[in-house]
Parts: C-alpha cells; sequence; structure tokens
C-alpha cells in the first residue's frame, strides 16, 4: 500500500441479488424458484484518498455511495476488487447501522467501541462523556429498541464523536436531533475532522456542508465514478446534470 494514502479502492464491484416478489401458494404449486436478480450496486469504482483528506461523495440516490461506504467499514464484502486502509481504526455513522436493538444503550457503547477497536477499559473511560454528549437521560439503561429515531441518532452520533477514530466514514449524519443537539454535533463534527491526521468521507446531498468541509468531491452516478477533483468543480457539474 501507498503510504501516501489512507484509503485505496481499485476496480470494486458490489452487487446484490433481488427475489421478485411472489405468491407462496403459487410457487408451491407450481413448483417453481423465483427468480432472482442482480443488481450491481457499484461498478469497477477506483480512487485514491490521502491521509488528513476529507472527500466527500455525491449522487442521487440509489447510486452506490452508502454500499460503498459499508463495504469500506468491513460490513459489505466485495464481489471483486480490492479496499486497502491504512489504519484499522475505522468508524461508520449511519443510522439504522451498529446496534443490536435489545441491547441498552449502554452495553450498545461498549460493543460498539470493541467493534472499532478500543479495549474494554478504553471504552469504559469513555463511556460518561459519550453519555452526557448523547443527551438521552435514562433511556442509556433502556433497549435501544425502545428509542425515538432521534434518541437512536444522537447516541449513534455520540458514541462516533468521542471514540475518534483515524478513519471516519459519515453518511448523512452531520446534524442529527433538535435544533439544540443539531448545533453542538456540527460543531463537534467540523472540530473532528480539522484534526489533520484524520481521513474523512461524507456522504451528502447537501451543497452547503460539502462546500464547507470537504478538501475533495467524489460523484458516483448509478454505480460508476463520474467524476472526482475540487468541490466547487464538481458540484457545478453535477447540479448542471442533474437540472
Amino acid at each position: 500500500m501507498d503510504n501516501n494514502y489512507a484509503i485505496q479502492v481499485k476496480d470494486l464491484c458490489i452487487s446484490y441479488k433481488c427475489i421478485q416478489s411472489f405468491s407462496i401458494k403459487k410457487s408451491l404449486l407450481q413448483l417453481k424458484k423465483s427468480k432472482v436478480e442482480v443488481h450491481e450496486a457499484v461498478k469497477n469504482v477506483s480512487f485514491n484518498v490521502k491521509r488528513g483528506e476529507i472527500m466527500g461523495i455525491i449522487g442521487k440516490n440509489g447510486s452506490g455511495k452508502s454500499t460503498m461506504l459499508r463495504a469500506i467499514a468491513g460490513i459489505f464484502s466485495a464481489d471483486s476488487g480490492t479496499i486497502e486502509l491504512e489504519s484499522e481504526s475505522v468508524s461508520l455513522l449511519s443510522i439504522g447501522v451498529g446496534f443490536q436493538k435489545k441491547l441498552t444503550g449502554r452495553e450498545n457503547i461498549m460493543l460498539s467501541g470493541m467493534l472499532l477497536g478500543f479495549s474494554e477499559q478504553q471504552v469504559k473511560e469513555k463511556m460518561q462523556e459519550i453519555i452526557a454528549f448523547a443527551e438521552i437521560g435514562k433511556f442509556i439503561d433502556l433497549p435501544v429498541k425502545t428509542y425515538s429515531s432521534g434518541m437512536y441518532s444522537k447516541l449513534a452520533f455520540a458514541i462516533t464523536a468521542i471514540l475518534e477514530s483515524d478513519i471516519m466514514l459519515i453518511d448523512e449524519v452531520l446534524s442529527v436531533g433538535d435544533a439544540k443537539f443539531k448545533k453542538k454535533s456540527y460543531k463537534k463534527m467540523k472540530e473532528l475532522i480539522s484534526d489533520s491526521n484524520r481521513t474523512v468521507l461524507i456522504v451528502s446531498h447537501s451543497a452547503d456542508t460539502l462546500k464547507e468541509l470537504c478538501t475533495s468531491l467524489l460523484w458516483l452516478h448509478e454505480g460508476e465514478l463520474k467524476m472526482q477533483g475540487e468541490p466547487a468543480e464538481v458540484l457545478a457539474a453535477y447540479e448542471e446534470f442533474m437540472s
């Protein structure tokens, strides 16, 4: 791996198998298998991210942005191609990913921290700071399945924000919760990504956010890399294309 880069993605391909809806009764009577269609979510995508770079990823819904982040985080496996990371300290901030619904918030903090590569002692040392930042009160000791979407996202954000990793992957969750928490979380995120040793990938539909925070942009269209470069240049081309 080239030491200048924190992330190196080469010829990445990821596909899903989609089973068409069918009637169970009809299927049993006809003894036919359901038709399986393959959807190519990411098609031969290659790019590099320098250490300390803040790269934004844009594209319309269904372009493969979230799929690619999950592959970099190690949640999805590639069908072909390679992903090389300079550090194993990688966090993915994405609503709906990573929590065990039957466990309490406190238990999920411990689980998430250890999955990020921190020791039990390291997570315990940061526990109170995470709980205070999340602002969900007594719910911290209740199962996550009882949480509102706002509480869920607050806790997810707090874990990522306080347990700082070398590579941060952010999927449309830069400001979460109520107005007060949004302001606090956005300020914290700006502070985190300004660290020159931290590498960040941000998926967002907000042109203002991308212009303000990113040093480069990657444009995905229907699973393929359409353009990569300076934020203003890529955004101008993307907005013209979408109009």
